[in-house]
């Protein structure tokens, strides 16, 4: 697998989507692996950091990115900016304790990485979750917005993939060292979660669709299953369509409200965000009474899948503000 396959800027497909639920039962099973085992796996803090070339990309960081997020340094030996930034994110990986993987990438030596990247200078810095690249930064970069970043990052894969991190031997730190985060203690749904996870995975979406509402019936508040389930009903509701004719009847008839909807919903599984926003937007633009709400409620559905932290979903929010008021 190479990394013109993953989602560069957060697509939401059927992969992805199955990603995010794989990444975290894969993250329960191996947490409950290493309690079993008394603790055994624990790594030295200096393997926080790693050399990747293109030989080793997929094992050390595609797969490691189902128990980690990893975050690339795309550098240089010639590149005067990457040899200040360089030692601050080596620093920072070992002061959040396992909680991302540092995967050093010299670019002169994987000019095959750079281009699937995208990279068009350095220092450029991704990040890698659960098979997924998204882009951090690029340039030089002060560390307050660093750690502003990779703590946005820590959150976001622990709380839509399950990625606590890395348990790091507090024998191995230098001086003594932060303590490993504590085991997290399973939650009073996990089966039901579970459940829609292995739905999924069968390609029963109903199943999926229900065992998250089963969990909502009794923790509404549940932030992972309100993703899940507004994933699986996207999911639901473009299976067996016809895109071509879903696209055409948008296309002919732009006050409609199924049809922007229907196409919209396509936008949004094909990895196309923003048109999927732009396109509910204007529709909500042109509405009103209960075809604006039936809209309106169908996008904020859709920031629901992409997740609130997205930058275009925070984008999407201040132009529907604009669009209803």
């Amino acid at each position: 697998m190479q990394p013109r396959n993953m989602s560069m800027s957060g697509v939401v497909d059927l992969a992805a989507v199955k990603a995010a639920q794989e990444a975290k039962a894969k993250a329960e099973q191996a947490r409950a692996q290493t309690a079993r085992e008394g603790g055994a796996g624990a790594i030295s803090p200096a393997d926080l950091v790693i050399d990747v070339d293109e030989a080793g990309f997929e094992r050390d960081v595609l797969q490691r990115s189902a128990e980690v997020p990893v975050v690339i340094d795309f550098w240089a030996e010639w590149c005067q900016p990457c040899k200040q930034l360089s030692p601050v994110l080596e620093r920072l990986a070992v002061e959040y304790n396992g909680r991302f993987l540092l995967a050093k990438i010299d670019v002169d030596a994987n000019q095959m990485l750079m281009q699937q990247f995208g990279i068009q200078g350095i220092p450029a810095v991704f990040a890698v979750v659960a098979g997924q690249a998204l882009p951090l930064f690029q340039g030089a970069a002060g560390e307050a917005q660093i750690r502003q970043t990779l703590d946005q990052l820590v959150q976001v894969a622990e709380q839509r993939f399950g990625l606590t991190g890395l348990a790091v031997d507090p024998e191995a730190e230098p001086g003594g060292g932060a303590q490993p985060s504590p085991e997290r203690p399973a939650g009073p749904y996990d089966a039901l979660l579970e459940a829609a996870v292995q739905a999924l995975d069968s390609g029963d979406l109903s199943g999926a669709v229900q065992a998250y509402k089963n969990v909502l019936s009794e923790d509404p508040g549940n932030e992972e299953a309100k993703l899940g389930l507004a994933q699986a009903e996207l999911l639901q509701r473009v299976q067996g369509v016809d895109p071509q004719r879903v696209r055409r009847e948008a296309a002919e008839k732009p006050a409609d409200v199924q049809a922007q909807i229907a196409a919209a919903d396509l936008d949004l599984v094909g990895g196309h965000v923003e048109d999927a926003f732009g396109r509910l937007i204007e529709t909500v633009g042109r509405t009103v009474g209960d075809d604006r709400d039936t809209v309106r409620m169908r996008l904020l559905e859709l920031f629901e899948v992409v997740g609130p932290e997205d930058p275009r979903v925070i984008a999407a929010r201040r132009a529907l503000a604009r669009a209803l008021f």
